[in-house]
């Protein structure tokens, strides 16, 4: 059961076109990566979904409610978390998390002491005296202990340390096990690759690529390393491979899927001592179209 419909969103800001037929959806239990760097329209989807900013035009359904008219009845089974968490400095953390999990009903108080215990957070403490990452925290304790049914997740282990990182995959993982369903933003590739379950890549307001991980590792490269027993002659000339580093008698490339065969007939006569294949990682997907046109933005 899909829990949100995205269809050809347009957002316009004056003349500037932000988003541009963005399609997008996420399943009930499923975690789904949004990635693209800053600028390239993922928090201006997410403010839109969450009835913050109204669309210029297209389709967009949480719960199979209108994002923009039913936004209230949305927000009492959505948690959100941005990527820059903004606290009343004079309430403490606990007060915080207390009043943002009674705004979804009953908290769960068993939970949200033991995110408490697992984040390491002093809910004593005033918010004003929070680090960057601490606020952070109090932001995630308050969307995991409550009964939410769809997670929004801005740049959320923003500020975090990598022990902290691995305590919110955790939380995710948890989610998705209660038949949650997670939409993570981010640009941290290796986060987005170790949790979801699809990912879409958007780029300059528009979606580039949309599916499951695996089934969009198989229209890039794969990447090997090879090591000969004597030189290869000019590899760089090789019909196929790219982004080729050489050390000695070793190659390490990407491989075009439909080249591969002639890669390899054309390196095996120079004797194979070690061979080593691997799937595209996230980032090859990924740096896949922010490349184009020498471009990285």
């Amino acid at each position: 059961m899909a829990i949100v419909e995205i269809g050809g969103l347009i957002k316009k800001f004056g003349n500037f076109t932000a988003l541009n037929g963005v399609d997008l959806c996420v399943n009930q239990g499923e975690i789904y990566g949004f990635i693209g760097p800053n600028g390239a329209g993922k928090t201006t989807t997410l403010r839109i979904m969450l009835g913050i900013l109204k669309a210029t035009s297209g389709s967009v359904k949480i719960f199979g409610k209108d994002a923009w008219k039913d936004a209230v009845e949305i927000h009492k089974k959505t948690a959100y978390v941005p990527g820059e968490v903004n606290l009343w400095p004079n309430l403490t953390g606990g007060e915080v998390i207390d009043f943002f999990t009674r705004l979804r009903g009953s908290p769960n108080e068993k939970r949200k002491n033991e995110l408490i215990e697992r984040f390491q957070l002093d809910p004593s403490k005033k918010c004003r005296t929070y680090s960057k990452g601490n606020r952070q925290k109090v932001a995630l304790i308050a969307a995991f202990a409550s009964d939410a049914e769809l997670y929004v997740l801005d740049e959320p282990t923003s500020g975090l340390d990598p022990l902290m990182e691995n305590m919110f995959r955790r939380c995710v993982s948890r989610a998705k096990e209660e038949g949650k369903s997670v939409l993570l933003s981010s640009h941290i590739l290796s986060e987005v690759e170790k949790l979801c379950d699809k990912v879409s890549i958007i780029r300059k307001g528009k979606i580039m690529e949309s599916g499951p991980l695996e089934e969009l590792r198989h229209l890039t490269s794969t990447r090997m390393t090879i090591e000969t027993k004597r030189p290869v002659e000019n590899p760089e000339s090789v019909k196929g491979i790219h982004d080729i580093e050489i050390k000695g008698n070793t190659l390490s490339f990407l491989v075009d899927t439909e080249d591969l065969d002639g890669v390899l007939k054309q390196i095996v006569p120079y004797g194979i001592a070690k061979l080593e294949s691997a799937p595209p990682t996230l980032e090859d997907l990924f740096m896949r179209h922010y490349k184009e046109d020498g471009d990285p933005s």
